[in-house]
């Protein structure tokens, strides 16, 4: 039993460094900046009131855009963060390859993103619209994949602020496009804004979405990772 508290206290240790990495001693105020957004949503509607939000907001409109905004924050300093600090190199060098960081550093900007989201549902919750748990989970997928997109895109240009626009192209395209329209490949998918009156046809699609997404995230990391071990390639000029 001691063995295992050992083991486990040394993954926390492994993450809490990781997370240090990515942003520094100030990582736990990343935490907070998703209610920006719900601080300037609520300022907005005092401004130029347009009723009550609707459970069907809280997915995407509340929680999913800050957080995402957080995700590709993190996700873009993962791999791609070692380049500027010029430390890529030694990443390489870690007993058991540099994977390890790379997991290390994911599992720490995961577990940050869930702590926002657990800050961002609770005022969402209590101070703007009553919602369902699904709600909770539909951003949380949506900001994973960013988290994950932005780590690949990085590693694949080599550059944090290419592969910035490169992701927030993707997510603009998800919000005005995917999103409005109710298809279900978005990572945000909300089954709370289908207006089918059908059931089943609500849950098929859910399971399709909740499916889907996981794995494009699986093959996202994959593919990132593959890129990430060409030493050459990405150390090269």
């Amino acid at each position: 039993m001691s063995s295992r508290l050992r083991r486990l206290r040394g993954q926390l240790e492994l993450f809490r460094l990781a997370g240090l990495a990515i942003a520094g001693h100030w990582v736990w105020l990343l935490i907070f900046l998703p209610l920006v957004w719900l601080a300037a949503r609520a300022l907005a509607t005092l401004i130029n009131p347009s009723g009550p939000f609707e459970p069907a907001n809280a997915q995407v409109g509340l929680m999913g855009i800050p957080l995402a905004v957080l995700a590709v924050i993190l996700g873009l300093r993962i791999i791609a963060g070692e380049m500027d600090g010029r430390s890529l190199e030694i990443a390489y060098t870690v007993p058991g390859g540099c994977q390890r960081v790379w997991w290390a550093k994911l599992a720490a900007s995961v577990l940050i993103l869930i702590a926002a989201q657990v800050l961002l549902a609770l005022v969402t919750y209590f101070l703007f619209v009553k919602f369902d748990f699904v709600a909770i989970y539909g951003a949380l997928q949506g900001a994973i994949f960013y988290l994950v997109l932005s780590m690949a895109f990085a590693a694949l240009f080599r550059s944090e602020v290419a592969g910035a626009m490169a992701t927030a192209a993707v997510l603009l395209f998800d919000l005005l496009v995917l999103v409005n329209g109710g298809i279900r490949a978005s990572p945000f998918w909300n089954p709370l804004a289908v207006q089918s009156p059908d059931p089943e046809v609500i849950l098929a699609m859910t399971v399709q979405n909740r499916i889907g997404v996981p794995i494009l995230i699986a093959l996202i990391i994959g593919l990132a990772f593959m890129r990430a071990n060409r030493r050459e390639r990405m150390l090269g000029g």
